[in-house]
């Protein structure tokens, strides 16, 4: 058995142990500082071109995938220095403690509601969760957005960081975090990104493609975990996946409506910006309770993503090594 892989599979198993305990780094966060200087970046060199974006998006890339590059090269002769670093930039890139806390949150928000009344502080917490209009929104609608939040981050800021970091060490987690941050800050189709943005938002997808099958298949074979049938699971995916806009979310949220045995999907507000996402699943409306079992059947779903991403680098391990031996 090869250990080529194992300094890289250590340190994802590291980096996701730390994330679960300790969350995100309260100062100096990394994905911060790149964001910054993205943003910086884009004051200078914005322009209402798609040629203008693409060059962006690839600067920002090139820089995160350069810096990983760096990474591996000063640990190459190392395994404990490249498990270190490997377990640092993972628990860097991880978001899944902070996803499950928010998640926790908003259910004790809207059990509260229910006695008073009162869902001023459950609209401004959904901030924390996505980027849709709360002001309308009555309880039923905050559950419904902070579930399919819950569940397309999941595949988004776990799934994917941990099979790239898999399949592409240091390197692929650093590449990943930047498109995917990039895309959050410029990929969506407002009137000032609708073409700048287009390089983040169709390179984001690209880079999804397989984390969020990945996390959808999960979803379904974690689902007796949370009360839920893997059958059920897979059946939303094929039948309500392609309602969605979004090629990767669609079927993350609707495997988690069937395994949760809720309805998730409908029109939705971003300003003023509407978008019908169509009906996922079959069951009733989400709750609080469903919310909660939602955090549960994410934390599954990144344990599942956490064992993947480790085999995937002691494959890709073996496969060097034998190649060095040839």
């Amino acid at each position: 058995m090869t250990t080529r892989g194992l300094p890289t599979a250590v340190g994802l198993a590291a980096g996701y142990v730390a994330d679960a305990a300790f969350g995100d780094p309260r100062r100096g966060h990394p994905v911060a500082v790149f964001g910054r200087a993205a943003l910086t970046l884009e004051r200078g060199v914005w322009a209402d071109s798609r040629a203008r974006g693409a060059c962006y998006t690839v600067a920002g890339v090139t820089a995160a995938t350069a810096l990983g590059v760096a990474v591996r090269v000063a640990t190459a002769r190392s395994p404990l220095a490249r498990a270190a670093a490997t377990g640092l930039v993972t628990w860097a890139v991880l978001g899944g403690r902070g996803l499950a806390s928010e998640g926790e949150t908003m259910a004790v928000l809207l059990d509260e509601s229910t006695s008073d009344g009162d869902l001023t502080a459950a609209r401004a917490r959904l901030s924390h969760l996505c980027g849709r209009d709360a002001r309308e929104l009555d309880a039923g609608g905050l559950a419904r957005a902070a579930t399919e939040s819950i569940a397309e981050n999941t595949s988004d800021a776990v799934v994917a960081p941990l099979l790239w970091g898999g399949v592409a060490g240091v390197p692929g987690m650093l590449a990943y975090r930047a498109l995917n941050t990039l895309d959050a800050m410029v990929g969506h189709r407002s009137p000032r990104y609708r073409r700048f943005g287009w390089a983040s938002a169709r390179g984001d997808d690209l880079a999804n493609v397989l984390p969020a099958r990945f996390s959808a298949t999960a979803t379904a074979a974690c689902a007796p975990l949370v009360g839920g049938r893997p059958r059920a699971a897979l059946r939303a995916w094929a039948r309500d996946s392609a309602r969605h806009p979004s090629p990767n979310a669609g079927p993350v949220e609707a495997s988690f409506a069937g395994a949760l045995g809720v309805r998730l999907g409908g029109l939705n507000r971003y300003g003023a910006a509407v978008e019908d996402r169509g009906q996922l699943g079959t069951g009733p409306a989400p709750g609080p309770g469903d919310l909660r079992r939602s955090v549960r059947l994410s934390r599954a779903v990144g344990l599942a993503a956490l064992a993947g991403g480790c085999v995937a680098a002691l494959l890709r391990g073996a496969v060097a090594e034998r190649g060095v031996r040839r």
